[in-house]
């Protein structure tokens, strides 16, 4: 006996609807994959665990770095007021690392103490004098270099400085004042003739710019107005 007429045509309509291997969704290619593969499965699980980790350390290492910098500046406060570092100061005899002066600028709300050395060690104070320059407040050009978005970001906002801001530096035998007379400006991270020393007492600042990036220099020139007591 031979199937209703009916029958015979609804089945051909479900196997003209149903579409070959070939032409399945890539879901379902990917599934067939992983499902044939284990080994496959595996690696994009570990691949991921990898990038889920990577992008916690970068979160977590600002964080880290001005946590660090904080514990830091409470040494270094304690190593600026100290008697030998006061005789140290007047010998020259500063060695990397080691407290020179505080930096304070308040306009942008800084306050922080200065290393000798610009090595990426010393940096990690936040901020540090180019020993090839002149002590605070000394004739010539006194240039430190700071972080921006690390090791407590001291010079984050150094571009928001404006003329007539005051830029104050203490040493341990005294301090003194210098005052903006441009408006911070950027060069090129491999322009090194903002170093240039000079026959008046002036400061210079660097930062790396923009922020997060090392592909510019963020630079700022001050001049001396005036000597604090004991300097």
């Amino acid at each position: 006996m031979h199937p209703p007429e009916s029958s015979v045509l609804w089945a051909r309509m479900v196997d003209t609807q149903t579409p070959p291997p070939a032409s399945r969704g890539g879901g379902t290619f990917l599934l067939d994959f992983f499902r044939t593969r284990p080994w496959a499965k595996r690696a994009v699980s570990i691949v991921s665990a990898l990038l889920l980790i990577a992008g916690v350390a970068l979160l977590a290492y600002p964080f880290a770095t001005n946590l660090y910098q904080n514990r830091l500046q409470d040494k270094l406060s304690k190593q600026l007021a100290s008697p030998s570092l006061k005789q140290k100061y007047r010998n020259r005899a500063i060695g990397v690392g080691d407290s020179l002066t505080r930096i304070k600028m308040p306009a942008i709300h800084v306050d922080v103490v200065v290393v000798e050395g610009i090595t990426p060690t010393a940096l990690r104070a936040g901020a540090g004098h180019y020993p090839q320059t002149p002590l605070p407040c000394e004739k010539g050009n006194v240039a430190i270099a700071g972080h921006r978005t690390t090791y407590g970001k001291p010079f984050a906002d150094i571009d928001q400085l404006r003329v007539g801001d005051q830029i104050e530096l203490d040493t341990p035998v005294g301090g003194c004042v210098y005052q903006l007379q441009r408006a911070p400006f950027v060069v090129d991270k491999s322009d090194l003739s903002v170093l240039n020393q000079s026959n008046d007492k002036t400061l210079t600042l660097t930062s790396c710019h923009p922020k997060g990036s090392a592909a510019k220099r963020i630079i700022v020139k001050a001049v001396w107005v005036k000597d604090l007591q004991g300097a």
